[in-house]
């Protein structure tokens, strides 16, 4: 699962990659971006800022609401739920990303290993948002199995991601023509195993439901 990505480019870069209206003015996020944290959008032919994470409201032991927990991917298999249907049939988008970290090596000592697409400077994951009491507009990234891809040596999942000629099918088409689009990507990707520590705060998130 994704608990961490790269979009280093600018939001005007972003705005005319994917032909769209840069909304997010005065919008703050940082080239990594983290669960719980801000994030880019493209919906309804915006580039919007939005918190990357569904909240999950859960209880403590004396039934007391805790702080919400960002629920950032969602499981192809799961967008009929409860919990993914309304926004999978009515609210669908694209994560601008430039990469993806996984975690990997001994508990303790993981470090980030990065994956992209060879020769894109930006590229497109599937997403799904909607509003929220506790954070306003927040998204989540549609994950799929990675078997049969580059990305299976790192992780048993990965983002689905989309070919400029299928982004429209997913803002726009039916849920019935979304849906086949949720698969691994099966074209080359680059996988660069780093030494850089695995951050604390990117794996200690809930991530996947």
């Amino acid at each position: 699962m994704c608990n961490l990505y790269r979009m280093t480019q600018t939001r005007s870069e972003v705005a005319a990659w994917f032909d769209a209206v840069d909304a997010a003015e005065g919008a703050n996020f940082g080239e990594e971006v983290y669960p719980g944290y801000p994030g880019l959008v493209v919906a309804d032919g915006n580039l919007l800022a939005m918190t990357w994470g569904f909240p999950l409201v859960l209880k403590g032991a004396k039934g007391q609401p805790l702080k919400p927990k960002p629920v950032n991917n969602a499981r192809t298999d799961k967008l009929g739920t409860f919990f993914w249907r309304h926004s999978f049939e009515e609210r669908r988008c694209l994560i601008p990303l430039t990469g993806w970290a996984e975690a990997q090596g001994a508990k303790g000592r993981m470090t980030r290993t990065w994956l992209s697409l060879p020769d894109a400077e930006l590229f497109a994951a599937a997403g799904v948002w909607r509003q929220s009491d506790e954070w306003g507009a927040c998204y989540s990234m549609v994950m799929t199995d990675s078997a049969g891809t580059d990305a299976a040596e790192v992780h048993e999942r990965m983002p689905v991601l989309l070919a400029p000629e299928d982004q429209s099918q997913w803002l726009e088409g039916t849920p019935d023509k979304a849906l086949p689009l949720c698969r691994g990507w099966t074209a080359p990707l680059v996988i660069d195993r780093t030494d850089q520590p695995w951050a604390k705060g990117a794996a200690a998130q809930p991530g996947l439901l």
